[in-house]
């Protein structure tokens, strides 16, 4: 089963609701999240990167952030104001970006159901990461980062979504890259249809917020209290987008441009491109001022090889990057150099155009039935397989632990 349960929100006020909002702490660059929050002193970054408003020496991991970042959500609940809802509460959460359009339940699940594998994750989460949301949580005393959740789609699930939908939201926003957040808050009634119909969900899947969900698991110990809870936002699989993320490396190892080339052709078949045009099974590679289709799909041991293994990501980590290029691990090497979502493939061009990588990879996207094979499987995907897109917003909804 799936246990969701409702919860006291801190929120901010709907008028201050736009300015509080800020992506997810870990899809933006110190820098970024710096130049993001510039000029707007209730941007929710201030408390999720708070090392913005430290000494750029400061240690991202220095123990001045986490206090800093406690001391902010205070500034902020009498500042936004940040207020408690009176009622426990669930909450549907659109997104809307073009003409795609997602909407999640919000609320409470168990921790409990994470550790003992009700709730599936597809990726390992490093030490220092978990270590970092760890802290962080502890030193707020809040669960603040949101954790992205799929299930496969309930039909009686949308019947009470479409009736809350209709009516007016608590926020409606629309975000600087265009992205239009609107939530709406369950009446008691509703909440128990959809806390029934949950129940009989068999797993959730971890879509993004494998670090968060982890942190709350190593940070609860009291089996009544609110820790056994974590923050989330549950999409069906029908609506969730998954978006390609894509690979570039600084270097080509001991090979040259053509070297390389020639290599990638003695065992592949590639052509020529004007544009990248990625398919499963064929990447699209940027090397030397030109586009190239390489067909990854002719490995004849594919058929007999895991779920995993038959991932693009994977088949260009087995195949090209570590027997050519000598990257071993992807999230341990220097040279790897990650563009995920909506920063395209031009992003790609522009890296090696400029120096800063020897050649690049577009991918197509992984699918939410990929993901869901292989987290149904207890397999672990390549790091930096999947990029959601669009994101969650911080500070909208808070969990108080």
């Amino acid at each position: 089963m799936a246990l969701v349960r409702s919860f006291h929100a801190l929120r901010p006020v709907p008028e201050a609701a736009a300015a509080v909002a800020a992506v997810p702490y870990d899809v933006v660059s110190r820098s970024e999240a710096f130049d993001l929050a510039a000029g707007n002193p209730l941007s929710f970054l201030h408390v999720s990167r708070a090392e913005i408003d430290l000494d750029p020496a400061t240690d991202a991991y220095d123990e001045a952030v986490y206090h800093t970042a406690a001391r902010r959500l205070e500034t902020l609940r009498a500042e936004a104001p940040l207020v408690v809802e009176d009622t426990a509460s669930l909450y549907f959460y659109r997104l809307q970006d073009g003409f795609h359009e997602q909407t999640g339940l919000a609320g409470c699940y168990s921790v409990d159901e994470y550790d003992q594998g009700v709730i599936k994750k597809h990726e390992r989460t490093r030490p220092d990461k978990e270590d970092d949301r760890t802290r962080h949580l502890l030193a707020l005393g809040a669960q603040s980062g949101i954790v992205f959740l799929t299930y496969r789609a309930v039909v009686d699930v949308n019947a009470v979504k479409t009736r809350v939908c209709q009516r007016d939201a608590l926020f409606d926003i629309t975000a600087s890259d265009g992205v239009r957040h609107t939530l709406w808050r369950l009446t008691d009634e509703e909440q128990k249809v959809v806390v029934e119909v949950f129940a009989g969900v068999p797993r959730l899947y971890i879509a993004d917020g494998h670090h968060r969900i982890a942190s709350a698991s190593a940070s609860h110990h009291d089996p009544t209290a609110e820790a056994c809870y974590f923050l989330g936002v549950a999409f069906p699989d029908s609506e969730t987008r998954i978006l390609p993320y894509n690979r570039a490396v600084a270097d080509l190892a001991v090979l040259t441009s053509e070297e390389f080339l020639d290599a990638v052709k003695t065992r592949f078949p590639v052509r020529p491109l004007t544009e990248p045009a990625p398919s499963k099974g064929q990447i699209s590679m940027y090397l030397a001022g030109r586009w190239h289709d390489v067909d990854l799909s002719v490995d004849p041991t594919l058929a007999s090889r895991d779920v995993v293994a038959g991932l693009d990501v994977a088949r260009l980590q087995d195949q090209i990057l570590g027997p050519m290029l000598r990257v071993a691990d992807v999230r341990t090497d220097p040279r790897m150099i990650f563009i995920g979502g909506v920063r395209g493939t031009g992003a790609l061009k522009q890296l090696v155009d400029s120096g800063a990588a020897a050649v690049a990879f577009s991918l197509a996207a992984v699918t939410t039935d990929e993901l869901l094979t292989v987290s149904d499987a207890d397999a672990i995907m390549p790091p930096k397989s999947t990029w959601f897109e669009p994101k969650l917003r911080d500070g909208l909804l808070i969990h108080l632990i």
